[in-house]
């Protein structure tokens, strides 16, 4: 059966994530993908995860708490443009996840944003290991959806392929706008 994109994005990243590995969630909305990348970094391991929303905050915390997890973690209540100066330049990341869009069940009205995204991939980019892995799993069915959309599909087109592949996956006959996931990784 075909893995819905969330699941997929998951399968990416299990596979070249490793015990000791620093890691980004760029949106830790619920905390589902945060808690996922701790559990894979594992102790000795560090997850750096961004949200702007307290409430955002609060749920991944105790997730963590419950998991007990949130030692790898260092939740940052501030936007992932922020990464740049958040994480130290010198730090190798290995993997980076963002769900681009609104924290569900939320106001639909604080969104993720093209200018922000740009400036946390170049920044991610910058870190990014050998054989590292940025996923993006872009919902676009939302008042300024498509635009980030936009920006994530031309982005991605412009990377230079001697250094990164870049793929998509994607629902083509479903309706509602199913997530569509990119997958960046150094080569």
């Amino acid at each position: 059966m075909l893995q819905t994109a969330l699941h997929f994005s998951h399968t990416l990243l299990k596979e070249i994530i490793q015990e000791g590995d620093t890691v980004v969630d760029a949106t830790m909305g619920n905390g589902n993908d945060t808690a996922f990348l701790a559990q894979l970094v594992g102790s000795r391991g560090l997850v750096y995860a961004f949200d702007i929303q307290k409430q955002a905050l609060q749920n991944t915390e105790k997730r963590l708490v419950e998991s007990g997890i949130k030692a790898q973690v260092r939740l940052l209540h501030q936007g992932h443009e922020t990464i740049a100066t958040a994480i130290p330049k010198d730090t190798s990341l290995r993997a980076a996840i963002f769900n681009l869009g609104y924290l569900p069940k939320s106001d639909k009205q604080i969104i993720t944003k093209p200018d922000t995204t740009k400036q946390a991939l170049d920044a991610l980019l910058a870190r990014l290991e050998s054989k590292g892995r940025i996923i993006l799993v872009v919902y676009y069915g939302h008042s300024g959806g498509e635009s980030e959309l936009m920006l994530v599909q031309d982005y991605s087109k412009k990377l230079p392929q001697e250094i990164y592949s870049v793929m998509t996956y994607q629902f083509i006959n479903q309706k509602n706008n199913p997530p569509i996931l990119f997958c960046i990784e150094k080569k």
